[in-house]
């Protein structure tokens, strides 16, 4: 048969726009509207609708993928929202970069709201997990981007050219021929070239570094500063550095640095690096120095005093932890990183759609306090890269916008109904080491296991994580204010809703979030609108400023009760940490005389031992009053800044 034309204006009559649906499903149902008692229709696509019929009579849109959930459509679907030029504005720079790369495509302005849809049609099926990361990789370069048809193959929908608006008008095209879907000739290398050219073009970051407000770093029990998290073995490149001898024209300084860096980052401790000071050609830098005449010989360093080999070692590593704790390290420095972060992403995204799913398990008693807990436990998965992180009570509770006590029967609960595993007990100057996967589903080594068939692009675990992290870290720092803490403040459940509207989300997303009736979450808007911290829009709801939830911590007289427990906790952890310190020097065999002056010359990571006076005493015993009252006093001022 002959496929019938759009009408000269370039708008498709709705009879011509269900005959290009026929054609360009993948499935032979599509998805139609919604309405609600009075007969409006909704921006929900609850039913489903035979193509072999007439053309429905309210709003449809065309599933994505087909079946077997492998995507044969792509439509990128931006949001007019409370912009509608940046909706247009992504929409054509996208289509620019189409263009540039010979891909096929269709521009549509979606209806009278000012969204915009680029639909591809695919000549071969993509893997979900493919335009998951192109969905992500886009997002990043055009926020304005919906993900949400790409993310969910089973459900994933759009209207298609033509297809009537709930709020009148049609999905009109303004850049291409809508009948060009009819006759796909994009290809799955295609959409990897894209999806690659964006990570280049918008990296994402690579090991998140190590923030101040986390504390100072552990030391191990001979002084050493370490950073947390299993040993993996070094580096390709610092393994080569460590192993490899050293030509005269090589400085042997900058080898001994690879090899540091790598050391550190794949969570050594000094003393594994130690036995290797006496032989491994990668070392020589701490064993000896440049000839005075002849440069290109060396000469060993002193045995004793600084220069000797143990100490310019040292030193050397504590230069090494400060700088891969303190700045981003690109990912193409560690060929494991990205399949490590989209192993972690995965398995992190997978307990979030879980705990959606089980909505119902946070929004009474402590559920509200214990989803924050969950959130904040994923935050540091992703940061660290694996499921398996030290977090003390008082950092999650800070994290998450409650009290320490809160957070530790959080954690329990969590434990208990099998969200999370304490796999270390709190010991000496160390929290408790707690996992996110207590069953072990992540692959021990995720580059062996990748399959050769894999389509993934170049750097898309990265910006997987990178986008997890993003949006969990938006979402509880939205959770986290003074308008929702403490006696008189706004509930842990309106602020879990609040935290969640970062981005609009309609009525039927925040019922499924919430996990209750539709009476009871509008009763909750309703009472958040009343306080002007969300906002209608065409399709749902929305936060508004922030100056508007400044207002309401101030109303309620909330106002600075976050911050006065982040100095108390502060507080606390500097007066544990001098106790421990204080008990290290105790047990240390040959200690020197007792220390009476406090080291004012701050360490830029977390204290060593001269930084601490005498602990306070009392009759022989530690006086923790007196301590107490000394950290008030502000005698330890001079670790605030690597402790706060």
């Amino acid at each position: 048969m002959s496929i019938p034309k759009s009408a000269v204006d370039g708008t498709p009559t709705f009879g011509v726009a269900w005959q290009l649906t026929q054609h360009i499903s993948p499935r032979d149902r599509v998805r139609v509207a919604s309405t609600d008692h009075n007969g409006a229709v909704l921006n929900e696509y609850a039913n489903t609708y035979l193509c072999a019929a007439e053309p429905p009579t309210s709003s449809w849109a065309v599933n994505l993928a087909d079946e077997d959930g492998r995507f044969r459509l792509i439509a990128f679907d931006f949001d007019a929202g409370q912009e509608p030029a940046r909706a247009a504005h992504d929409a054509d720079g996208l289509s620019e970069r189409l263009e540039h790369l010979g891909i096929e495509h269709v521009v549509c302005a979606s209806g009278p709201t000012g969204g915009r849809h680029i639909w591809i049609s695919l000549a071969e099926p993509a893997t979900p997990e493919l335009v998951k990361a192109l969905s992500i990789a886009v997002k990043r370069a055009y926020p304005s981007l919906d993900r949400t048809p790409l993310t969910n193959p089973a459900t994933g929908c759009c209207r298609p050219p033509g297809a009537p608006h709930r709020n009148g008008g049609a999905s009109t095209v303004i850049r291409g021929h809508e009948w060009d879907l009819a006759s796909p000739w994009v290809t799955v290398s295609q959409l990897v070239q894209l999806t690659e050219e964006l990570h280049r073009e918008f990296p994402a970051p690579g090991s998140t570094q190590i923030r101040p407000e986390a504390g100072p770093l552990p030391i191990d029990p001979q002084g050493h500063l370490y950073l947390p998290g299993p040993r993996r073995a070094l580096p390709a490149g610092s393994q080569e550095a460590l192993t490899t001898p050293i030509d005269t024209t090589q400085d042997a300084s900058t080898i001994l640095w690879k090899v540091l860096i790598g050391a550190v980052a794949s969570r050594w401790h000094y003393n594994d690096l130690l036995p290797h000071l006496t032989s491994a050609r990668g070392l020589e830098h701490a064993r000896t120095l440049r000839g005075r005449t002849n440069t290109s010989a060396r000469r060993p360093r002193p045995t004793r005093g600084p220069q000797a080999p143990e100490n310019i070692l040292a030193a050397e590593w504590r230069r090494a932890i400060t700088h891969v704790a303190t700045t981003p390290r690109q990912t193409g420095e560690d060929p494991t990183f990205d399949p490590r972060a989209y192993q972690i992403a995965l398995h992190v995204e997978a307990i979030q759609d879980r705990a959606t799913a089980s909505s119902g398990r946070w929004n009474t008693g402590g559920g509200p306090a214990d989803r924050r807990v969950l959130d904040a436990l994923c935050i540091l998965a992703l940061q660290a890269v694996q499921p398996a992180i030290e977090a003390d009570i008082r950092r999650l509770a800070l994290m998450a916008g409650i009290g320490r006590e809160t957070a530790r029967t959080s954690l329990i609960r969590l434990q208990n109904d099998g969200w999370i595993t304490r796999t270390a007990e709190a010991e000496g100057p160390h929290g408790a080491h707690w996992t996110i996967d207590p069953h072990h589903v992540i692959h021990k080594d995720p580059v062996q296991t990748r399959s050769q068939a894999d389509t993934r692009p170049e750097g898309a675990g990265a910006a997987h994580r990178s986008y997890l992290l993003t949006e969990l870290t938006h979402r509880l720092y939205a959770s986290a204010h003074d308008a929702f803490t403490g006696n008189g403040a706004l509930s842990f459940h309106l602020g879990n809703i609040y935290g969640n509207l970062t981005t609009e989300k309609t009525l039927p997303q925040l019922t499924q979030l919430t996990g209750q009736t539709l009476a009871e979450t509008l009763q909750d808007l309703r009472e958040l609108h009343s306080l002007q911290l969300i906002q209608p829009t065409l399709s749902g709801w929305q936060q508004t400023p922030r100056n508007y939830l400044d207002a309401a911590a101030i109303a309620r007289g909330t106002t600075g009760r976050l911050h006065t427990r982040a100095v108390t906790y502060l507080a606390e952890r500097i007066l544990w940490g001098w106790w421990q310190q204080e008990h290290q020097w105790m047990t240390t065999t040959g200690r020197k005389q007792r220390r009476t002056h406090v080291n004012q010359a701050a360490l830029p990571l977390g204290p060593g031992l001269a930084s601490y006076p005498a602990y306070p005493r009392k009759s022989q015993r530690g006086d923790h009053r007196a301590a107490r009252a000394a950290v008030k006093a502000g005698a330890l001022e001079h670790l605030i800044p690597t402790a706060a």
